[in-house]
């Protein structure tokens, strides 16, 4: 069986062996997007997963070994940093702490851009389009730039994603993809990197590291560890509990067009048979205040942009994406503790604020470098103020009623705790109908 076939059947046999009394039916509607990812990643990457190894490792070898890989700190220069750093289980495979951005490099003194993203909830994950054109049936709709992996879409694919980090300065800070091979080859990670590809795979450079991210994509792509749907929300949609009257007056505020109107891309229903991942995919512009503690932002002249730079070099040439940044699932998103691209709120109710307060009264938001207030976004240059997203709660100016009251912010928030995995039923618990 070559490297795509183990991938594409991965979801079918995990869920099975993990709940066996899915029929594979049930199964295929659940994940319908993640087996079509898998293939749009297949045709679109054929060399890729069409790699031959000496030995051909089933699903379950490769989430093990991916497994290990993930939490192997040798393959970093400061052999403290391993993938599981700042992707951390105990956290929503998200970061461990507060930090805006992470600490890296060969000392672990560098600090990022921006928070990394948790890993749960992608196997569904669309490749990056400009043209994005999947919409409740309507596939004449433009959607404008959606997918992609990373805060700006640039990774095609999770193995994509998952090369970045290792290679990047300010995280793990290996040169090249040899010499993560070549810390590989002294780790203890080699061992049953090579029972799965075969004696002889770290002697290829090349092979072993298409190995190495085909593993680490694999185990990420496992649906009983990273895409659970075992959240108190999930039992409301099954029935099985009703939401609080808070978390339920969050719910609807979170739906409603006129209030939140989080769903519109944020999607909380059940859709053609599909869990909601309370996200579309898509990018967005919203104008968050600029984070001053970052050391890149101690420059006056710099401006993280998204999709359009400075991480990001292949659409530098479109100002019409200046700004945006990838809308990321709200699953678990109560765990977090630094919110948004820039990491700027670390509060959970402060994040769903500021949608109240950005056109309505943006001096509480944003200020000039010597910290005075100011009415417009202190992190976007002015000529790409016109990027900014305008869909409610914002499109109003300042001095209008926010749409949003405090009570209403405050019972969103009780309802995105209830999107956190790991949610026990009570005894007896009393049956609801689910929302859909």
């Amino acid at each position: 069986m070559d490297s795509f076939a183990v991938l594409s059947c991965h979801l079918v046999s995990a869920v099975s062996h993990r709940f066996p009394v899915i029929a594979l039916s049930r199964f295929l509607r659940r994940w319908p997007l993640a087996l079509a990812a898998t293939l749009l990643s297949a045709a679109a990457a054929p060399s890729f997963y069409g790699t031959r190894f000496e030995h051909q490792p089933d699903a379950a070898t490769l989430t093990d070994l991916g497994r290990v890989l993930f939490f192997d700190r040798s393959l970093s220069a400061s052999g403290r940093m391993a993938c599981a750093s700042c992707h951390d289980p105990a956290h929503a495979y998200g970061p461990p702490n507060g930090l805006s951005a992470q600490k890296g490099g060969p000392h672990l003194d560098q600090v990022g851009l921006r928070p990394p993203p948790s890993l749960m909830y992608r196997a569904a994950t669309p490749s990056f389009s400009e043209h994005y054109q999947e919409s409740e049936g309507d596939d004449s709709i433009d959607n404008g730039p959606t997918g992609g992996f990373t805060w700006d879409g640039r990774a095609a694919s999770v193995h994509d994603q998952a090369a970045l980090p290792l290679l990047a300065a300010n995280e793990m800070a290996n040169a090249n993809p040899a010499e993560v091979i070549t810390r590989l080859a002294r780790s203890s990670s080699a061992a049953p990197f090579q029972a799965a590809f075969g004696p002889h795979v770290l002697a290829q450079p090349e092979l072993a590291w298409k190995g190495l991210l085909l593993a680490l994509e694999v185990f990420q792509q496992h649906p009983p560890t990273f895409s659970p749907y075992s959240s108190k929300y999930d039992a409301f949609l099954r029935g099985q509990v009703q939401l609080s009257p808070a978390e339920h007056r969050g719910f609807e505020a979170f739906n409603d067009p006129a209030r939140g109107n989080c769903a519109s891309c944020h999607i909380s229903a059940i859709k053609r048979g599909t869990w909601p991942r309370f996200t579309d995919d898509g990018l967005i512009a919203l104008g968050v205040p600029r984070n001053r503690s970052l050391p890149a932002n101690a420059d006056p002249a710099f401006f993280d942009l998204g999709l359009c730079g400075p991480l990001r070099t292949d659409l530098k040439d479109h100002p019409e994406y200046c700004g945006l940044f990838k809308t990321p699932s709200l699953r678990n998103v109560a765990t977090r503790q630094a919110f948004f691209h820039n990491g700027v709120y670390h509060r959970l109710d402060e994040a769903v604020r500021f949608y109240t307060l950005r056109d309505t009264q943006p001096q509480k938001l944003y200020r000039d470098a010597h910290g005075r207030p100011q009415r417009v976004p202190d992190d976007l240059p002015a000529a790409y103020v016109g990027n900014l997203n305008r869909d409610a709660p914002f499109g109003q100016k300042p001095g209008d009623k926010p749409r949003l009251s405090e009570a209403e912010v405050q019972d969103i928030v009780a309802f995105l705790k209830t999107l956190s995995d790991g949610y026990v039923l009570p005894k007896a618990a009393p049956k609801s109908v689910a929302a859909r």
